[in-house]
């Protein structure tokens, strides 16, 4: 595999961008709209700016248990933010080595408000950076549309259900 494009996921959600941005900005929300079920407990605050990083405590059946340090790349206050995942800390021998290791994969969320109470989310993912083996285990990033579509589910959910009626 020589190439990968990132791919995306849209949805419109009836609720205005500020609003979503703070639920995506704040990692303690992620595991609650993750549509993966690999996200268990976060750590580290809101997410303010470029160079936070926040820690998240993940599994899933392949790796079993490890730990990923998200270092915040992109961050347009309401409209964007993105994150590159690093491991901390791995549960399997054979992951030990990636410990510390950029795979140079991204996370974002793009925001696109479409009026005072809707807004287009689009989750991103993109691994056109990282190493082959890491853009064949993820088919590309094709792997995780599913779980994307899964997660703006969630987040939709999630964002209606703090609103006062």
């Amino acid at each position: 595999m020589t190439s990968s494009p990132p791919v995306s996921v849209s949805r419109t959600i009836e609720v205005p961008a500020g609003t979503l941005f703070g639920l995506i900005a704040d990692p303690a929300n992620h595991p609650r709209i993750d549509g993966s079920g690999m996200l268990r407990e976060a750590s580290g605050g809101v997410i303010s700016g470029v160079g936070d990083v926040f820690t998240m405590k993940m599994h899933n059946d392949e790796m079993g248990d490890y730990e990923m340090t998200n270092h915040v790349v992109e961050y347009e206050p309401g409209r964007r933010i993105g994150w590159e995942p690093v491991m901390k800390a791995a549960s399997r021998p054979e992951d030990q080595g990636a410990i510390g290791q950029p795979a140079e994969h991204r996370w974002s969320y793009e925001l696109t408000p479409l009026g005072a109470g809707s807004t287009l989310v689009t989750e991103i993912f993109d691994c056109s950076r990282s190493p082959d083996w890491l853009r064949t285990a993820v088919k590309g990033g094709s792997r995780w549309i599913g779980a994307m579509t899964a997660t703006l589910e969630k987040l939709d959910t999630l964002s209606r259900a703090d609103i006062p009626s």
